[in-house]
């Protein structure tokens, strides 16, 4: 059954006569006449009884002039919505990004694309990178900011770069120091993030590189929450430069030129963007630190 079929439907049940339904739709009789019988033969019910005057709605005809008007204004709403998602001057498009991006570089870019496209509607998403893989294969996310490049059919622009530091409490007896060898926290508890977290893929390696495999004393998928649990007295940690220090933990480089993460924007390339989504991709990465001309062509 076809929308135009619906319409027709209800425009009969509220005119209740043939010829002036036909009339007002701008259509033959005979092939009014022929929509309604081919409704009918599919439903298998009389939708309508004539009558000298007109036409009757049958107790199965009220049913299905309901259910049609129904379905009609969620087609017209489901057109409204498609139409606005795709309006890259109101339409709405959805940002998943890393919980540590929360108050740094996420405010930033979205201040300046608000005050460009203050229409616009972004639904923003804080999850790690293994749920913003998904978000981005399934469709419930359209752009995400992370940190583990993506392989595959997914385009990624670099935004910033950040250090890596470990952070310990301020009685830890390496607070003097201004950097440190990992090594030399081999025997401290470590607080990170679970396993298959994109920073606790970083994490592993940089501590690999160190020869040091400390044991995990709490797991937490907030780099806040990591870093307050240091700031306890809990273990040491390893976390982006910006984070140390907002619980009172001490931060010291690492000796590793590999101990930072860069963190990028990425879509699929296996489809097309929507306008709407496309103007935001364009806004983040000419906005971002990386920012620069040509680097949101990615592929």
């Amino acid at each position: 059954m076809l929308v135009r079929d619906l319409e027709w439907i209800v425009a009969l049940a509220d005119h209740e006569h043939l010829t002036e339904t036909a009339a007002v739709l701008r259509v033959s009789q005979p092939t009014l006449s022929r929509a309604l019988a081919r409704v009918e033969e599919e439903l298998g019910v009389r939708l309508f009884e004539r009558v000298p005057h007109g036409l009757v709605t049958t107790p199965d005809g009220e049913l299905v002039v309901t259910t049609a008007r129904d379905l009609l204004t969620r087609y017209q709403q489901l057109r409204h919505e498609l139409e606005a998602r795709h309006d890259p001057d109101r339409g709405t498009v959805r940002l998943a990004f890393l919980d540590s991006m929360a108050t740094s570089l996420v405010p930033q870019v979205l201040r300046g694309f608000h005050e460009q496209a203050p229409l616009v509607r972004v639904e923003l998403t804080q999850e790690p990178s293994h749920d913003m893989m998904r978000d981005l294969a399934t469709g419930a996310a359209e752009l995400a900011i992370m940190s583990a490049r993506p392989t595959g059919d997914f385009a990624w622009a670099p935004l910033q770069e950040e250090r890596l530091v470990a952070v310990v409490s301020p009685g830890h007896r390496l607070r003097e120091r201004k950097q440190v060898d990992l090594a030399e926290l081999a025997d401290d508890d470590l607080v990170t993030t679970p396993p298959g977290f994109g920073h606790s893929s970083l994490v592993d390696g940089l501590l690999s590189d160190a020869g040091a495999a400390p044991a995990v004393s709490f797991e937490s998928a907030d780099l806040a929450t990591i870093e307050g649990l240091v700031a306890a007295g809990l273990g040491f940690a390893i976390v982006p430069e910006h984070i140390a220090g907002v619980s009172g933990t001490i931060a010291l480089r690492i000796r590793n030129p590999r101990a930072r993460r860069t963190i990028g924007l990425t879509w699929r390339t296996d489809r097309p963007l929507a306008p709407v989504a496309a103007r935001l991709r364009d806004h983040v990465v000419a906005h971002a630190p990386y920012g620069r001309p040509g680097v949101g062509a990615a592929t």
